[in-house]
């Protein structure tokens, strides 16, 4: 299957049976992804070292607005989607096959992962991969040490608090908290 056509279908949902051929494509990206995160995180880079190799790690150019303090890890990279003026503190995990796009002057915390595959619940199925993407809005600030999962759309200007696990779509101008994470402010905008 023609590459850019199948992390196309995963950003679209379409889910990847264990063992297949596209499940073997996903082995290939995360080897790659290895491969680039471990030339990221072997060193010191400079901020624009750091803005190229991660921009070969996702495929595309990243703004030069775009901050990132490694370690970074990834299993895919080629669906990350960055806006401007974002940043991504150390220690942060994308689990990107499903897609994770973030709007501009948002700021991730450090040790947050972003988690877009879920696994069939029936054992028979456990092996497959099924992709759902995760959103953020522009203006949001993820603290240290969340987790987002897959399908999540976090609101523009929306606040999740540090250790929070995010089940649910964040609406806009709202503080979450919490396992699982729940509404506990309204912002004023």
């Amino acid at each position: 299957m023609d590459r850019e056509l199948f992390l196309k279908n995963l950003r679209d949902g379409e889910p990847v049976t264990g063992r297949s051929d596209e499940h073997r494509l996903m082995h290939e990206l995360a080897d790659e992804a290895m491969r680039l995160t471990s030339e990221l995180n072997s060193s010191y880079h400079t901020p624009e070292e750091i803005r190229e190799i991660f921009s070969r790690i996702i495929g595309k150019p990243v703004d030069e607005t775009f901050a990132m303090f490694p370690p970074f890890y990834t299993d895919c990279g080629k669906n990350i989607f960055v806006g401007k003026d974002v940043f991504i503190n150390c220690g942060c995990h994308f689990q990107d096959q499903g897609g994770v796009y973030i709007g501009d002057h948002a700021l991730i915390g450090s040790q947050v992962v972003f988690a877009t595959i879920n696994h069939g619940l029936e054992p028979d199925r456990r092996g497959d991969n099924i992709p759902a993407p995760i959103h953020v809005g522009e203006n949001v600030w993820i603290g240290s040490h969340a987790t987002i999962l897959p399908g999540v759309t976090i609101g523009e200007n929306a606040i999740v608090a540090a250790g929070a696990v995010v089940t649910k779509d964040v609406p806009a101008d709202t503080v979450v908290a919490g396992v699982p994470a729940r509404p506990i402010r309204k912002l004023d905008s």
